[in-house]
């Protein structure tokens, strides 16, 4: 049986009527007559009596017809899915993230996606940037938002923003108070540092060299919430991200700008091997959009 038999077959059997079943599927009587008439010739067997005018399914119709019904499901499923195909329902997404872009920005983004498409299922993980490559080439996952550089010949890499270097402070700390941040001062706090492979760590390096301070080391933490943690609790001085900062408890830190702060590179990442579905695309389209309003709040 092809697939327009079993369309037929059904429309027969739960209407009753050749008549009927031409009005349901938009066709001719005599054209659903033949078509009946044929699949019985094909089967070897009656699949309806004619009695006083109306049709009676046989017994090997009704057996017919349970196994037919599973199939119908089945390709229901299949357009279902299909047509689904070009909005993202249903689909499946393996985000990965920066720990800074995983504090905020990345949920808010999947947030709104699983709004748009409820039905769509999304895993997602904060890695180091090290795990971000070995995954995204070994294609275990689809997507990656890095605040770190990161290079690869199989990767797919684009900016879509920036994030700023700030200044995070305990409250209440003299510096806070100033209209402009007094960077030498600053540096010459006991200082939160990062390891060294941190963007964070190699401008601090720069700033304390070239104003000829020696390093006062407090701690080394590996993300900028860490280091927004050890600030609030008295730890010292950090140089943090903004989007760190914007996402730790608002009145716990003071924040302060950096004169001529650097900026680094946001990025999205993907295999160049593996094309990005549409629901990827969008979730980078609800990435940037997000980070446009974190970063339009003043902190």
């Amino acid at each position: 049986m092809n697939l327009r038999q079993i369309e037929v077959f059904r429309a027969v059997m739960a209407t009753g009527s050749i008549t009927k079943a031409a009005t349901l599927l938009h066709v001719s009587q005599p054209g659903v007559s033949r078509l009946i008439r044929h699949l019985e010739l094909q089967l070897g067997v009656a699949l309806f009596e004619r009695r006083t005018g109306r049709l009676v399914a046989t017994p090997e119709a009704h057996t017919l017809q349970q196994e037919v019904d599973k199939v119908y499901r089945g390709v229901r499923q299949v357009q279902d899915v299909a047509s689904n195909l070009r909005f993202g329902a249903h689909a499946t997404l393996r985000v990965l993230s920066s720990a800074n872009t995983a504090l905020d920005l990345v949920p808010r983004a999947i947030a709104r996606l699983l709004e748009k498409y409820p039905h769509a299922q999304v895993s997602f993980e904060a890695v180091p940037t090290r795990e971000i490559v070995k995954s995204l080439v070994a294609e275990e996952a689809d997507v990656a938002i890095s605040s770190a550089s990161l290079d690869h010949p199989v990767l797919d890499v684009q900016v879509f923003g920036q994030w700023t270097l700030m200044c995070a402070l305990p409250p209440g700390h003299a510096l806070a108070n100033a209209k402009r941040l007094d960077l030498a001062a600053a540096l010459r706090e006991r200082l939160v540092l990062y390891s060294p492979e941190a963007p964070q760590s190699r401008i601090i390096d720069a700033w304390l060299a070239e104003r000829d301070i020696a390093r006062r080391r407090s701690v080394e933490v590996r993300s900028g919430y860490a280091a927004c943690s050890m600030v609030a609790h008295g730890a010292g001085v950090a140089f943090v991200d903004d989007l760190s900062a914007r996402a730790f408890q608002q009145g716990r830190l003071a924040i302060a700008a950096i004169p001529k702060a650097p900026r680094f590179d946001l990025l999205s990442v993907s295999n160049v091997n593996r094309p990005l579905s549409a629901l990827g695309q969008t979730f980078l389209k609800m990435v940037r959009e997000e980070l446009r309003s974190l970063q339009a709040t003043a902190l």
